[in-house]
């Protein structure tokens, strides 16, 4: 016999402004600064010219696995204040790297630009919008689970196909967007180009002791350079579906949430914490809900494998191709990180195995 609804503990639910999240932009920053204060100044005269620099070799290009204390220690401080490792990130290089050319506009490619950039030309401007563009796609499917975890809480069986039916819509068109890489990104530049300045010092055979901090630590420390797995949106998707990953995939997957801003990490953890939607739907007996539960799964493993055939066009195609003849006008990357994603996992084998665990999850009548 249930309680009377009165005598209920009420819930508390889930909502995405606890978490810093924004409900039209999602993870990303709305409006990040352009410009520091006038005390920065001298930071953003250099960070305004980078690429020129790098390509002049006027700015160091090798520190000789050390970094030296007068850069070493403002970044360390200004990581340990935002909860993030020193190093360049997912939050950094997208999250917070993108502005409007007109705000009035839409947020299309043609309407946006990038703050900060390095070595790459309009390749890079190129991959770091188009994955701004796939987090503002997941905006509706971040929205969409949210209320799905509110509607258990609650027990509304409608709005929970509801949140289902967006989810799906959500993840479809992030795989849309996605596929906007190839009409702004050069394969020959992200492999030899953009890569070497996402690559860190974790699990990178090129830098394998690590970089000394100067100031900050005698001894070498490691971190793993930017990665799609920084990004909290599928780390989101999972934990709400309940999709688990083999062992060698979730220690990466959890490692990179070290590289999240904590609130976004603190938001994957708290949807982990929610009731399981697998069991909800499996004790309701609801065919709907069954059906629009696997048609998230499988939209979110067409993902995933979509997202192979973007990898191998970008890494293992321009991988083979870079080895049979470079571009005399593009430097070529270390060796060891062919076959290697910028977080440092054997690329191939690490998608192939989260879009079957993906797939894995699908519930059948008879579960």
């Amino acid at each position: 016999m249930e309680l009377p609804s009165q005598n209920l503990k009420t819930p508390l639910l889930l909502t995405l402004g606890r978490f810093h999240i924004s409900e039209d932009y999602g993870f990303l920053l709305p409006n990040p600064l352009k410009e520091l204060p006038d005390h920065y100044r001298p930071w953003m005269e250099i960070v305004n010219e980078l690429p020129h620099l790098i390509e002049i070799h006027q700015l160091r290009t090798q520190v000789n696995k050390v970094l030296p204390r007068s850069l070493a220690l403002p970044f360390v401080e200004v990581s340990r204040q935002l909860g993030l490792p020193p190093i360049l990130v997912h939050s950094d290089l997208v999250l917070t790297n993108w502005m409007t050319r007109n705000p009035e506009r839409t947020l299309d490619i043609s309407n946006l630009d990038t703050i900060v950039s390095f070595p790459g030309g309009e390749s890079l401007r190129g991959f770091i919008l188009v994955t701004v563009l796939v987090e503002k796609a997941a905006v509706p499917g971040i929205k969409a689970l949210t209320q799905g975890v509110n509607a258990i809480l609650q027990r509304s069986q409608n709005s929970l196909l509801q949140a289902l039916q967006q989810l799906r819509l959500s993840i479809q068109d992030v795989t849309r967007t996605l596929g906007q890489m190839h009409d702004y990104v050069d394969p020959d530049i992200f492999y030899a180009v953009i890569r070497i300045f996402l690559s860190g010092w974790k699990d990178n055979p090129a830098l394998p002791a690590g970089l000394i901090y100067e100031g900050v630590s005698g001894e070498p420390l490691k971190y793993s350079g930017g990665s799609a797995a920084q990004s909290s949106v599928l780390h989101a998707f999972d934990a709400f579906l309940g999709v688990h990953h083999s062992k060698g995939s979730v220690e990466f997957l959890h490692r990179m949430r070290d590289y999240m801003p904590p609130s976004h990490k603190a938001f994957i953890e708290e949807i982990h914490l929610a009731p399981s939607l697998r069991d909800h739907i499996l004790a309701s007996g609801d065919g709907q809900l069954l059906a629009a539960y696997n048609q998230c799964l499988e939209a979110l493993a067409e993902l995933r494998s979509y997202h192979l055939t973007v990898v191998t066009k970008y890494i293992v195609t321009a991988a083979a191709k870079a080895k049979g003849k470079r571009p005399s006008h593009l430097p070529g990357p270390p060796r060891a990180l062919e076959g290697t994603g910028t977080g440092g996992t054997m690329v191939l084998s690490f998608l192939k195995s989260v879009r079957d665990k993906t797939l894995e999850a699908v519930l059948h009548q008879s579960d």
